[in-house]
């Protein structure tokens, strides 16, 4: 992987916008439908939520970017295109878990390391911080999603069914012990 992965900041946030709606509509568009993809993106990737996100003390918001091209100006400086994101939060209720709400990478870059390379700092930094596991949440149905957090060692520790833009749907909530 020819990537830098680095801590996000609020300038980012447009960036981590396109790259989720870009992954939701490859991963979901078949099991949500286009409208429900688009809803949840314009919510849960609300630029305003996002700069909160990146700027929260209780954990780590991450973006692994390549540099583009050889530069527009006369001092040959390149801009980043941003090629996925992660986030993790320490969990409040100090089970021992590390949360991990995020992690989308550009479909254009799925296979490339970029999800190991976001996915093995933020364990480090969890681990870094006391936490005995990493848990999130996938749906079921994501099978893109699944393998990799299989492919990773996260086990399959209970489902649950949710209701998720007026469909019930099964997820699943993956740990990994660090």
């Amino acid at each position: 992987m020819d990537a830098n992965v680095r801590p996000a900041t609020t300038s980012d946030v447009a960036a981590v916008r396109r790259v989720a709606r870009e992954s939701w509509h490859e991963t979901y568009d078949d099991l949500l439908g286009t409208d429900a993809v688009e809803e949840v993106v314009d919510d849960w990737y609300d630029l305003y939520r996002l700069r909160q996100s990146v700027e929260r003390e209780d954990g780590l918001f991450l973006v692994a970017e390549r540099e583009a091209g050889g530069g527009d100006d006369d001092k040959g400086e390149t801009e980043a295109e941003l090629l996925g994101f992660g986030q993790s939060l320490l969990d409040g209720e100090n089970d021992g878990a590390a949360e991990l709400p995020r992690l989308y990478i550009h479909p254009d870059h799925w296979g490339e390391g970029v999800g190991t390379a976001l996915a093995e700092r933020i364990e480090s930094w969890a681990a870094d911080r006391g936490a005995e596991r990493v848990r999130l949440v996938v749906l079921a149905d994501n099978e893109v999603g699944n393998a990799f957090y299989e492919s990773r060692g996260y086990r399959t520790v209970g489902s649950r069914e949710s209701e998720f833009e007026g469909e019930t749907v099964t997820d699943y909530v993956r740990e990994k012990e660090l």
